[in-house]
């Protein structure tokens, strides 16, 4: 903490001379001496935080919402009063992101004010906690040990070891009520699950009861079909939304009726995109982008270099809310991670709206895996499908627990779909360009415009420079890491950070025409090195039919002595050509060692089994049979979809 500065002392012709003091003089001398040694000590010391020279934070956060479902921040959302009143007497963040489109992942990256993949913490759920980065705490730590009362209700959901200081107390009743007394300052978190994706899992007959929000009203996003079951959805998910602005006004009552609401910072966001088909889990904005207003209490106002209600186009991100809190309860933001303060004191308004760049990253979620970075400039958009042969659509069983997943599903199988509405079950392009202000949705892909040449080669080159300087620890399977970085992810990264960007390369050739690539692709495939092979493979089978000429070669790997290497080889071998790769599949999938390893085996048996016809048709007592692991889990789920199959 910072050390607040000490009052101005002036001693008239400095202090008196021995000599003049008197017995009793000396004493008193002695006395004012010893006074301003101890006063003074005190200043050079951080003190404990009271409720007198501190602010107090709330977080509320609802689940699972973009912004876009809020009429605040798009003509097209959902009413919500008690947010728009919280932007009168605050900010509004126009341009707030969540780094991950999934609730683990983006809390963690809140949590810790890191980037998931320079810290190992990108996977939804994770098979193993990933220690923290050397000398960097969760946040609320900072303040817990400055004297804040910390407390959170209830949710975690981190990827990342959380140690005993972080929180006061984090269970469904914590409350910052609870405080030892009213000098206490507090830092509170309340998550809200009402608009949890949970709460669009309804069944066919639910249709038949009215939602306060009218179905025929709503304005589908163009990449659904517009049916009643769309339609429905997206109401019911507009009456959510009005729920949880009745949470936040219970909030500010409660802190108005405590007489703290104008001693408290609140914030209001949600923990990443969604919910609706194509934005929960997904790097688009619909995933990335939410909502994020913050009230400013009229007595810490003047620390704030912003008027109230007024709004900012700055870019923030999840890694900045940290910072921003810490800086405005004065205290001094660590070394080692990744964000910067927004607001408070040292923080000039017109730099933070000068921001204009966001990382985005999705990985693994539950048992769905897709390598996929984005980056946002302004207004364009360049996403990397670093696997782009994966479908948007690939099964994640919770995801198509929804009715309107399923339909979507249905029509594709029926072929009832056309256009834009069927982008999401075919290949994704290898790298995507769009201008978000003619293309909010995302779905005009400007990687073939001539006139966009210039913009793309920037923003390919902007992202590589940023995921080898991170480094990305995502270019290392997800079983290598499990086994061999989780206890200290950021120096294995350092470690590696020169064969992270040489397998970023390798992946890259995917980029280039066949016979520009040919040479270096037949370089890494038969390196020394597994990972080389591993991306080299990987960025053959991104190429496609193109690269045919490289057969010969990769049949020789699927017996090569890294199981992983072999399942891209049997990848690639299945997009290229019309072999029968399962027994291959079956082969690998016995070689197996570890459940991260037999996970993104599955990925790949379910990506065979539902996108290529009735060609590879898995059988699934043979699959079983394969499996020499316990079956659990995400493992599991993967199962249970090819029984019910």
């Amino acid at each position: 903490m910072a050390p607040f500065p000490p009052p101005t002392l002036r001693l008239i012709n400095g202090p008196p001379m021995a000599s003049e003091c008197s017995s009793n003089r000396r004493m008193s001398c002695f006395f004012l001496l010893a006074m301003v040694s101890i006063l003074a000590s005190s200043w050079l010391l951080p003190r404990a935080a009271t409720a007198a020279d501190r602010p107090n934070f709330v977080w509320i956060m609802s689940e699972d919402n973009s912004k876009h479902y809020l009429r605040h921040f798009d003509p097209d959302g959902a009413p919500a009063p008690q947010i728009e009143a919280l932007a009168a007497h605050g900010i509004t963040f126009e341009r707030a992101f969540s780094c991950a489109p999934v609730c683990s992942v983006a809390r963690t990256t809140l949590i810790t004010s890191c980037y998931a993949p320079r810290i190992g913490t990108q996977f939804h759920r994770r098979f193993k906690l990933a220690a923290m980065p050397a000398g960097v705490k969760m946040f609320p730590a900072y303040l817990r040990a400055a004297g804040y009362y910390t407390t959170n209700n209830r949710k975690q959901d981190y990827n990342a070891e959380l140690s005993d200081d972080v929180w006061s107390e984090s269970s469904k009743h914590a409350s910052w009520k609870k405080r030892p007394d009213e000098s206490t300052p507090f830092f509170h978190v309340l998550t809200s699950t009402l608009s949890h994706e949970g709460s669009l899992h309804f069944p066919e007959s639910a249709m038949a009861e009215p939602t306060q929000t009218d179905p025929a009203a709503v304005k589908l996003q163009p990449y659904f079909p517009d049916t009643p079951t769309f339609r429905y959805t997206r109401a019911r998910y507009h009456d959510r939304i009005m729920a949880i602005d009745d949470v936040v006004g219970k909030v500010v009552s409660e802190l108005k009726a405590a007489g703290e609401l104008e001693n408290t910072f609140i914030f209001y966001f949600g923990d990443h995109g969604g919910v609706l088909p194509r934005s929960k889990g997904y790097a688009y904005e619909a995933g990335l982008h939410v909502p994020l207003v913050v009230r400013i209490p009229e007595r810490w106002k003047d620390s704030v270099s912003r008027d109230r209600a007024s709004r900012t186009a700055g870019f923030v991100e999840f890694v900045d809310f940290g910072p921003t809190v810490l800086n405005l309860a004065g205290i001094k933001i660590p070394a080692g991670i990744d964000g910067k303060a927004f607001l408070g004191k040292g923080v000039d308004a017109a730099e933070v709206d000068s921001r204009e760049e966001t990382l985005g990253y999705a990985d693994r979620f539950d048992e769905k895996s897709d390598l996929v970075r984005s980056l946002r400039i302004g207004n364009t958009k360049y996403m990397r499908h670093f696997e782009p042969f994966y479908p948007d659509a690939l099964q994640n069983n919770y995801r198509y627990k929804m009715l309107a997943y399923k339909e979507w599903r249905t029509m594709f199988a029926n072929g009832e779909l056309s256009g834009t509405q069927r982008q999401f079950f075919g290949a994704k392009p290898t790298e995507a360009l769009f201008d978000l202000e003619s293309d909010p949705h995302e779905i005009n892909n400007l990687v073939g415009d001539p006139e966009s040449q210039g913009t793309l080669r920037k923003m390919r080159a902007r992202l590589n420079e940023r995921l080898k300087a991170m480094p990305d620890l995502s270019f290392f399977p997800e079983a290598v890491l499990c086994e061999s970085a989780m206890h200290n992810p950021t120096a294995f990264g350092q470690q590696n950070q020169t064969r992270i960007a040489k397998w970023i390369d390798i992946a890259n050739l995917a980029l280039l025409p066949f016979r520009d690539a040919e040479a270096k692709m037949q370089e890494a495939i038969s390196s020394d090195d597994p990972w080389d092979r591993y991306w080299g493979l990987i960025a053959a089978a991104s190429i496609g039919r193109d690269a045919k000429p490289l057969v010969r070669m990769v049949r020789e790997r699927l017996s090569d002595e890294e199981p992983l290497v072999a399942l891209r080889a049997i990848e690639f071998l299945a997009i290229v050509t019309d072999e029968d790769v399962r027994p291959a599949l079956y082969r690998t999938i016995t070689r197996a060692s570890s459940e991260p390893e037999l996970l993104q085996m599955l990925n790949t048996t379910t990506y065979l089994n539902d996108f290529f016809g009735d060609r590879l048709t898995i059988d699934v007592p043979q699959l079983k049979s394969s499996i020499k692991l316990e079956k659990r889990g995400d493992v599991k789920d993967r199962l249970d979809y090819f029984s019910a199959k």
